[in-house]
């Protein structure tokens, strides 16, 4: 059970010493981290966030291999930590363990579903944290990247549609990575929708994200490459409750001192999704779509990915759901059985889009950065790159890190 001294951060606190000697050199080790209550650890039972969940299933006979990884990278493990009920919520809550306490803005939620993970590492409670994270439904991403990498140049663009790392990591002012689908193992951790699920972490400086990253995905050591664009979509940003030049002014000018201004440019993220995308049309009218703070082409898009995940959600366990009738709390229950009753109508046009987008998208990584706060709220961005370039990210946010924190200070001092 979540405790007031954790800030609500475990449901269960143990320590797991790394599998590798303690005379070894590794990058991780004196590094502490916590791990996500959907991830199998041998001889405890996986949770997935429902006490319900945890009574009906045994003890894992295995640990997931990105657990592992880690482990033998050096870390020492410190315990496993809250999230939402079966992973279906970005908001954070959980009525059985308690809600985290959101350190950045203890008002507020902490974002989910990695919630606990993410407070474990903006209390200083770990180093880092491992979380999963899928493509939700809810429009995040504001930033994407044209780079260089082995001399060939590449035309990279994203929306992310949410997520259980980078949401968290946005509400509570710290960093949270998302890698290349299908890079890390995601053995051993239960799906919530598999083609779009993946293994995310948490930290609080960009050295140890790196480092983790790198550990994670078996990357070597690289002399960083400077970006050859970074366009801003003008129309998420428009979106925002905030005078956008708070957020753009400390990237663009982050990135003017160090790469030179004539770099950033800046698209219209709707119109390309919805020139690119075309079997987007058959979810046109969602009623998503005709909310005034959405971009229609991504609204519809989120449309798409939120049925399929449905779909999957329920084969994957609507079964245990009708069978066990699970304690579920407000929000999450409505959601899981609105899935478990749902029927597979559209689910082949639901894969088009993501196969179209994949295309038009170059099938996106991402991470959440903080840029301070605003009225004592978080400020993020995040910044996307195309599939396999995740040690490029890595090396970006590290190289950005210094000089965003100084355009941070900068900001906040002038209130804006």
């Amino acid at each position: 059970m979540a405790g007031e001294s954790d800030y609500g951060a475990f449901t269960e606190k143990f320590i797991i010493q790394p599998s590798s000697s303690p005379d070894q050199e590794l990058p991780l080790k004196g590094l502490t981290f916590a791990v996500k209550d959907i991830f199998d650890m041998v001889g405890y039972v996986t949770g997935f966030g429902n006490p319900d969940w945890a009574r009906t299933h045994s003890a894992a006979t295995t640990t997931a291999p990105a657990v592992l990884a880690v482990l033998s990278g050096g870390a020492t493990c410190m315990g496993r930590t809250v999230m939402d009920e079966m992973a279906y919520s970005i908001n954070g809550e959980n009525k059985h363990y308690g809600t985290p306490k959101n350190i950045c803005s203890p008002d507020r939620l902490p974002g989910g579903s990695s919630s606990g993970s993410a407070v474990a590492v903006g209390g200083m409670l770990v180093d880092f944290s491992l979380g999963e994270l899928c493509l939700y439904y809810k429009l995040l991403v504001f930033i994407f990247l044209l780079h260089k990498l082995d001399q060939k140049v590449s035309f990279v663009t994203g929306t992310d549609t949410g997520g259980s790392v980078r949401v968290p990591a946005s509400y509570c002012g710290i960093l949270g990575f998302r890698p290349s689908h299908g890079v890390v193992s995601t053995t051993g951790v239960i799906p919530l929708a598999q083609s779009l699920d993946t293994v995310g972490w948490f930290a609080r400086d960009a050295d140890i994200l790196n480092r983790v990253g790198r550990v994670l995905l078996q990357l070597r050591e690289v002399e960083p490459v400077k970006p050859t664009h970074i366009t801003i979509a003008e129309d998420c940003f428009q979106l925002l409750s905030i005078p956008s030049h708070r957020v753009t002014s400390v990237l663009v000018k982050s990135v003017e001192k160090l790469f030179g201004g004539h770099i950033v440019k800046y698209a219209c993220l709707g119109d390309y999704v919805k020139d690119n995308v075309p079997t987007l049309k058959h979810f046109k009218g969602d009623r998503l779509e005709d909310q005034e703070y959405n971009v229609a082409s991504l609204a519809a898009l989120s449309s798409a990915y939120r049925r399929l995940e449905r779909s999957e959600f329920k084969n994957n366990h609507g079964e245990w759901v009708s069978t066990v009738k699970p304690d579920l709390g407000p929000g999450i229950s409505e959601r899981v059985w609105e899935a478990v009753r749902s029927t597979d109508e559209n689910i082949d046009v639901c894969h088009s889009v993501k196969t179209e987008l994949r295309v038009a998208l170059t099938a996106l990584l991402g991470v959440s950065i903080p840029l301070g706060t605003y009225d004592n709220l978080a400020v993020s961005v995040s910044l996307l790159a195309k599939h396999g370039s995740d040690g490029f990210l890595l090396n970006l946010v590290e190289t950005l890190y210094g000089t965003l924190k100084e355009q941070i200070d900068i900001a906040q001092e002038l209130s804006y």
